[in-house]
């Protein structure tokens, strides 16, 4: 566990460390008999979720370079999962987005993510989960709004 004095953000950050490890992630992926690696699978969710994307943007919320984002969008286009287009916003900027192909393969992805999320819960009451739930969408409902403010004024003394 992480030595913060607040038992929410140390497990918080166990977590995040935990389910955002690519090598876990491409553990689980492989065993589970997945062709796709895991950049793949991050660069389907968030076109699924956003429609198309820029490039730069894509490799912004992958937290990887130009290159690099390049070379996933270039497998993904190789499989026939994305197509590169004209950015509607700016006509001079290129997009990606999911083929038909994609989008049904980005819906296994998240089928695979309610998989997953199934298992850790397996042992949970309906009621536990809905409480949870509701507590963690309120969590993050707020954590967006005080984000906000930090990014304008920093954090309080």
């Amino acid at each position: 566990m992480f030595p913060y004095r607040s038992k929410l953000l140390s497990s918080l950050s166990s977590l995040i460390l935990l389910w955002d490890s690519p090598v876990l992630q491409g553990e689980i992926l492989a065993r589970s008999g997945e062709t796709l690696d895991q950049p793949a699978h991050a660069a389907l969710r968030h076109l699924f979720a956003w429609g198309p994307t820029r490039p730069s943007v894509l490799a912004e919320v992958l937290g990887t370079g130009a290159s690099n984002v390049s070379k996933i969008i270039g497998r993904l286009d190789q499989d026939g999962l994305v197509v590169r287009t004209t950015d509607e916003g700016d006509g001079r900027a290129t997009a990606v987005r999911l083929t038909s192909r994609g989008e049904e393969e980005a819906r296994g992805v998240y089928a695979r993510g309610d998989r997953m999320i199934a298992e850790v819960l397996e042992g949970w009451s309906v009621g536990d989960v809905r409480r949870y739930t509701a507590l963690t969408e309120r969590f993050v409902t707020d954590a967006i709004t005080a984000t906000a403010h930090m990014r304008v004024r920093g954090l309080r003394p």
